[in-house]
């Protein structure tokens, strides 16, 4: 596979973090020259690095023995050489920039196996409710500020507004409904988008607009939610959502552009060099034609085309459709064509309750209803496509939450090795709420990759009070089984899901570990389910390369891999696993270019968006919402 291009160098410049003379002298006491006035300067050695980092806590990601403490970046973006700063000291010359790692870890750059970078900057140009827990009346006030802060816009304009939580409305059990939105003084259309992704709230002039009525059928893979009158709710779930959300207008082009290089400094600056965007469209790669063409594009990026229900019944239509957009896009730099995403549920937590299971959800008093969920694609149908995209090379990447949904994944998967023989194209299976026992070693024997989201694996009321009572405790003690697939010999690759969650990349590695992570109210089957430390760094290095079929190019600290670096504030390796949450980033390269520098301005801009970020979205009127948590169903 030929090597992912790389990033265009930014304006920052990596010499942010040796300007001050401390950094000198600290490199000068440990034998390194940096200046013209030291000694080992006076020639640059034949080979000389462009970028030598030393006195670091190396994570190469390796079997390899050893501590290494420098590692020597070369002039063509690959990594010169790993090794104690005494054998690292040979690669510097007169124009080689030193850095001081004063003992944090060096270490492979962040993998997000799944991940939606574009969504994230169309939300950040809207107002957000946080995944607040609100009354009607609280709410009412809340949405009354967004529609002051646009006044102009009556009384035509949409407003939009992100983060909306679909289990939020207190008392808990509350129903949305049409008619506690259409209350508010105004005439606009309104949607709420949950904060899953998964979920949308419209008022009745938005269910106009849409020409939405009780006659309405859903679509294939929604629901359009009708009362005991027969009459639409207001919400809309899953594939149903575009009936209304395609009415809304667009955010104009140079302010989405602007939005979006904004997002992925924030994830270069929280040590993100790789992204597969899980939900891809011709949209999405005009966005990233144009990030490209500014050189505002930081990551790698795998685009995984979305196939709606309708094309997952016809693989010759799908295959066309996934090839044509990777020949309109083929010559856009960044950018890696060889995966398409299909959802083949819902999400469990209740009142959704879309997420595919094998056995019935329960009522709230724990009695096994008729219904587990709905499973948007057969097995069959789901086989006959991946053998159809194996066959040609390309990678399936399912959205399975469930167990019905898992296996419907991996008998699919087995069909299309039967047909292919193909074992090298990484079909994956994402999220892994819940997998059946009997399941776990189909993983390692078909070829599959576990990427999972396990910053949701903790104890919150997403995982309690919308999940316990409506899937049992069995069940609950299989949630997110990260460990039970590690010894099954699956393949663990990670990803955040952002923006369904807040981009917290360090608490999402310490949230693997512990099971709690930062916010939890305690753990979640630690005992049972909890990573040692090294294999959560791996999943999320090394895992997700492989995931992405790009592990000869990056994902470990070796000689000769490109220089997709991390370095961070502490030692990530040997800190209290609570401290790796707040780790900082001092420096993200990829392919040796530098794309974040937290010692120059646009690197403390960005690093102060990923603080903000990272206490959860807020709203941008007066009013004032409640702390709330985002739904760990992930919208891709």
């Amino acid at each position: 596979m030929p090597q992912p291009p790389v990033p265009a160098p930014s304006a920052l410049s990596r010499r942010g973090l040796l300007a001050a003379a401390g950094a000198a002298g600290a490199a000068g006491a440990a034998g390194f020259a940096v200046t013209a006035a030291g000694p080992a300067a006076a020639s640059s050695p034949r080979g000389s690095a462009a970028l030598v980092v030393h006195n670091a806590r190396v994570f190469t990601g390796t079997s390899g023995r050893g501590r290494p403490e420098a590692v020597a970046v070369g002039r063509d973006g690959r990594i010169l050489a790993v090794g104690t700063d005494a054998a690292v000291r040979r690669f510097v010359g007169r124009d080689t920039d030193v850095v001081d790692a004063r003992g944090g870890t060096l270490m492979s750059g962040i993998h997000d196996g799944h991940a939606h970078p574009m969504d994230a900057a169309s939300r950040s140009l809207r107002p957000s409710l946080a995944g607040a827990e609100q009354t009607v009346e609280e709410l009412h006030k809340t949405l009354t500020g967004f529609l002051k802060d646009s006044a102009e816009q009556e009384p035509d304009g949409w407003l939009v507004v992100e983060d909306w939580n679909p289990v939020g409305l207190l008392p808990h059990g509350t129903a949305p409904h049409h008619a506690m939105l259409d209350a508010l003084a105004t005439r606009r259309p309104i949607a709420l988008r949950g904060g899953d992704g998964h979920n949308l709230w419209a008022n009745q002039r938005a269910l106009d607009i849409a020409k939405i009525t009780a006659s309405t059928p859903d679509p294939p893979g929604g629901t359009i939610v009708k009362g005991a009158d027969g009459k639409p709710t207001g919400v809309l779930k899953d594939d149903a959502q575009p009936l209304v959300s395609r009415h809304i207008p667009e955010p104009d082009a140079t302010q989405l552009a602007d939005a979006a290089g904004k997002i992925l400094a924030e994830a270069a600056a929280s040590g993100i060099t790789t992204f597969m965007e899980a939900v891809v469209g011709h949209e999405e790669l005009k966005l990233y034609q144009r990030l490209a063409a500014s050189d505002r594009l930081l990551q790698r990026i795998v685009p995984a085309l979305r196939l709606d229900t309708g094309l997952t019944k016809d693989p010759a239509a799908a295959l066309a459709y996934a090839k044509g957009l990777r020949a309109e896009f083929k010559d856009v730099r960044g950018l890696r064509f060889g995966t398409v995403k299909v959802f083949l549920d819902g999400v469990i937590e209740h009142p959704a309750q879309t997420a595919a299971l094998l056995d019935p959800y329960l009522d709230e008093d724990g009695r096994p209803t008729d219904h587990r969920g709905e499973l948007y694609v057969s097995a069959a149908d789901y086989g006959r496509l991946s053998a159809a995209f194996n066959a040609e090379g390309w990678q399936m990447h399912a959205h399975a939450i469930g167990d019905r949904a898992v296996r419907t994944s991996l008998d699919g998967y087995a069909y299309a090795l039967r047909r292919t023989g193909r074992r090298d194209v990484r079909n994956t299976t994402a999220h892994l709420q819940l997998v059946h026992p009997a399941d776990l070693p189909r993983f390692a024997a078909l070829g599959v990759v576990a990427c999972m989201q396990l910053q949701w694996a903790t104890r919150n009321t997403w995982t309690m009070e919308a999940l316990l009572p409506y899937i049992g405790a069995a069940r609950h003690r299989r949630l997110y089984p990260a460990r039970s697939l590690r010894e099954g010999r699956a393949a663990l690759a990670g990803g955040s899901d952002w923006p369904v969650d807040p981009l917290q990349v360090w608490n999402q590695i310490r949230t693997a570990v512990d099971r709690e992570g930062i916010e939890g109210e305690g753990d979640l089957y630690r005992a049972q389910e909890g990573l040692s430390r090294t294999s959560s760094l791996l999943m999320h290095t090394l895992g997700t390369a492989r995931q992405l079929r790009a592990e000869h190019i990056t994902g470990t600290v070796e000689r000769g891999k490109a220089a997709d670096l991390v370095l961070l504030d502490r030692d990530v390796t040997r800190c209290p696993v609570a401290d790796i949450s707040s780790s900082e980033v001092r420096l993200t390269l990829v392919g040796g270019t530098v794309v974040h520098d937290a010692e120059s301005s646009a690197g403390r801009a960005a690093a102060a968006r990923v603080t903000r970020a990272a206490a959860g979205p807020r709203p941008t009127s007066y009013a004032s919402v409640h702390g709330g948590r985002h739904a760990p169903c992930g919208c891709g």
